[in-house]
């Protein structure tokens, strides 16, 4: 699910430079479809309510993105809310553990 929110980030990261040609937005849909086509192999073996939530790294990835390639400003906010998402991403797919070890389905 992290290859498919990377896949997607660039994807859209190409989309917002479409104004140095046709290219990036042709290479930009490619990869955003990767992504969706990453997403679908991943659904087929994990659980959603695991997967889903991963895909919000995607915020983490777009605000790295915006920093290194468009310069964009990183605050404190964004910082926070960084670390928010990631510890939610790490509770929930540790949480899942328990359906693997024989838990409530």
């Amino acid at each position: 699910m992290l290859c498919s929110a990377l896949f997607a980030c660039v994807g859209m990261l190409f989309w917002k430079l479409a104004d140095k040609g046709i290219g990036y937005v042709i290479f930009g849909f490619f990869l955003y479809g990767l992504g969706a086509l990453t997403m679908l192999i991943a659904y087929r073996y994990g659980s959603l309510s695991v997967l889903q939530p991963m895909m919000s790294t995607n915020y983490i990835l777009s605000i790295v993105l915006g920093y290194l390639i468009l310069h964009e400003r990183v605050d404190t906010l964004k910082i926070i809310g960084i670390l928010v998402i990631m510890l939610g991403v790490i509770i929930i797919s540790v949480g899942d553990g328990d359906k693997a070890e024989g838990g409530e389905a």
